[in-house]
This record gives C-alpha cells, sequence and structure tokens, in this order.
C-alpha cells in the first residue's frame, strides 16, 4: 500500500515539480540564472538603455575619461546582482566601482544618470515628456572645469526646450543664470524675490 500511495503522489507532484522550477528560475535561485531574478533581469534591460543615454553626457562631463559599465558579476552571500554600476576609466585603463569616484564625479554621474533616465523614459513611452528637471546641490564638489561642464550640459537641456532648475548656493552659478528666485533668511522669517538679468 505504501508503494501504491507513494508512486501515485509521485504522479501527482510531477506537474508541481515544473511550477517550482519555474518559480525558482523567475526568482534567480537557482544557479543557471546567476541569481538573477526575471525581475531584474527585465529591469537591466532598461537599466542598460539609461546608462547608455546617460553615458552621452556623462563621457562629456568628464572630458572623454570616464564611462558608465553595468556591473554583471554575480553578487557574492547570494545577494541579489545585476544593477550595479562601475566606470572605466580611460585614464588608468582601468574598470572600477563608482564609489571610488569623487564627490564632483559622483555629482556628474548622478546629474548624467538622471537625463539618461529622463530620455528613456520620453523615447518609450509615446505622449510622455519630461519638460523640467530640478537640480538640488552638488554644484558645490565641483571644481572650476566640472562647473563650466555641468553648466553647459544644463544649457544645451535649456535650448532643447526643456525648464531646468537649479537649487545652489554656489555664486557662480548665480552670476550665470540669468532668472532666480531668492530666498532669504532673516530673523523674522525667510522672503523670497525674483531677480532677472
Amino acid at each position: 500500500d505504501i508503494q501504491e500511495n507513494y508512486a501515485e503522489s509521485k504522479e501527482i507532484a510531477k506537474p508541481l515539480l515544473i511550477y517550482s522550477h519555474l518559480s525558482e528560475v523567475a526568482n534567480g535561485s537557482t544557479v543557471r540564472t546567476n541569481k538573477v531574478s526575471f525581475e531584474r533581469y527585465v529591469l537591466s534591460i532598461y537599466f542598460n538603455e539609461i546608462i547608455q543615454a546617460a553615458n552621452e553626457r556623462f563621457v562629456k562631463m568628464t572630458n572623454e575619461r570616464f564611462e558608465l559599465i553595468r556591473n554583471e558579476e554575480i553578487a557574492k552571500h547570494g545577494a541579489a546582482g545585476g544593477l550595479d554600476l562601475n566606470v572605466f576609466d580611460r585614464h588608468s585603463g582601468k574598470e572600477r566601482s563608482v564609489k571610488s569616484l569623487s564627490g564632483g564625479e559622483t555629482f556628474k554621474a548622478s546629474l548624467a544618470l538622471a537625463l539618461g533616465l529622463s530620455d528613456v523614459i520620453q523615447s518609450q513611452q509615446g505622449g510622455v515628456r519630461v519638460d523640467t528637471l530640478f537640480i538640488d546641490e552638488g554644484f558645490g564638489s565641483l571644481d572650476a572645469d566640472s562647473l563650466e561642464n555641468a553648466i553647459e550640459t544644463l544649457i544645451e537641456l535649456q535650448s532643447s526646450g526643456r525648464y531646468v532648475g537649479i537649487i545652489s548656493h554656489v555664486e557662480e552659478l548665480k552670476e550665470r543664470i540669468p532668472a532666480r528666485i531668492v530666498v532669504e533668511s532673516k530673523q523674522e522669517g525667510s522672503h523670497a524675490h525674483i531677480e532677472v538679468d
């Protein structure tokens, strides 16, 4: 009786094994999927497009030195991977983690990725336009050349029909931006006024 019941249960379990295997593949819990879930796999395809769009500006902003690259190494200790970034440094000819970038370089990478994301959204979602961008600080970490590159990128964006808002305390930016909302903090409270050159 036990042998018969065992044989019957094996037959009943056959379809369940198919679904169990499919679930393991979709969740990235098999060796063959390199621990990348189906969701992360799909996201990585979009991420590649964003990186490609971001590099069009990032390479220019870093004077042809850096290029963003998706890190495809398998994550350690079973952690989910596939969506990490490295940079290729043309000065050293080596690839390294984005965590090794300086503050100013990190700001440029973040700006390039934000602009790349907006480009991909616009190209893939017919009718969706990202016309306004607000950038909050980060300019203080840039040297003079880097600041100039960032400003040129933003002016180029503006000339393509987008509105760009910058929140910053950097004096050189105040001089370069023709229309500003100036917020002054006083003892009786903060006041804002518009300045136009």
